[in-house]
């Protein structure tokens, strides 16, 4: 299979949708080394995703789903908080999607994370 780390993943999620104008939840991640070649840096990271989303009608909605990080190698981190807006819309059976959500770092720690940046999404559903 070639050189490099082994890892081991596990997730946790929950989403609660009972309200027609607004949805919650949130994803939980982890993801660690477990074997692999000594040369290569250990990876030990955590990640929380609250998903938070607003419907504002006709296929619009607000967003904020910043993924916050933990690096439990190097006691770093992203705390990043952002705002956005989406929309969903039909065509012959496709459903679309399209968003874009600024995000700033409320809290950082360590080298490599971001102070600001953009998520941007489309994706599409098909019949």
């Amino acid at each position: 299979l070639g050189s490099g780390k082994w890892s081991l993943g596990l997730a946790n999620v929950a989403f609660v949708a009972t309200n027609p104008k607004f949805l919650y939840g949130y994803l939980l991640t982890w993801q660690a080394s477990v074997a692999g070649d000594d040369d290569r840096a250990d990876v030990n990271i955590a990640a929380f995703q609250p998903i938070l989303i607003g419907q504002l009608g006709g296929g619009t909605y607000w967003r904020s789903t910043g993924i916050m990080n933990y690096d439990f190698e190097n006691d770093g981190y992203s705390v990043p908080i952002g705002i956005g807006i989406g929309q969903v819309w039909k065509s012959e059976g496709t459903v679309y999607n399209l968003f874009v959500e600024p995000q700033w770092s409320a809290a950082s720690k360590g080298a490599g994370w971001p102070e600001r940046q953009v998520f941007v999404g489309f994706n599409m559903q098909f019949k």
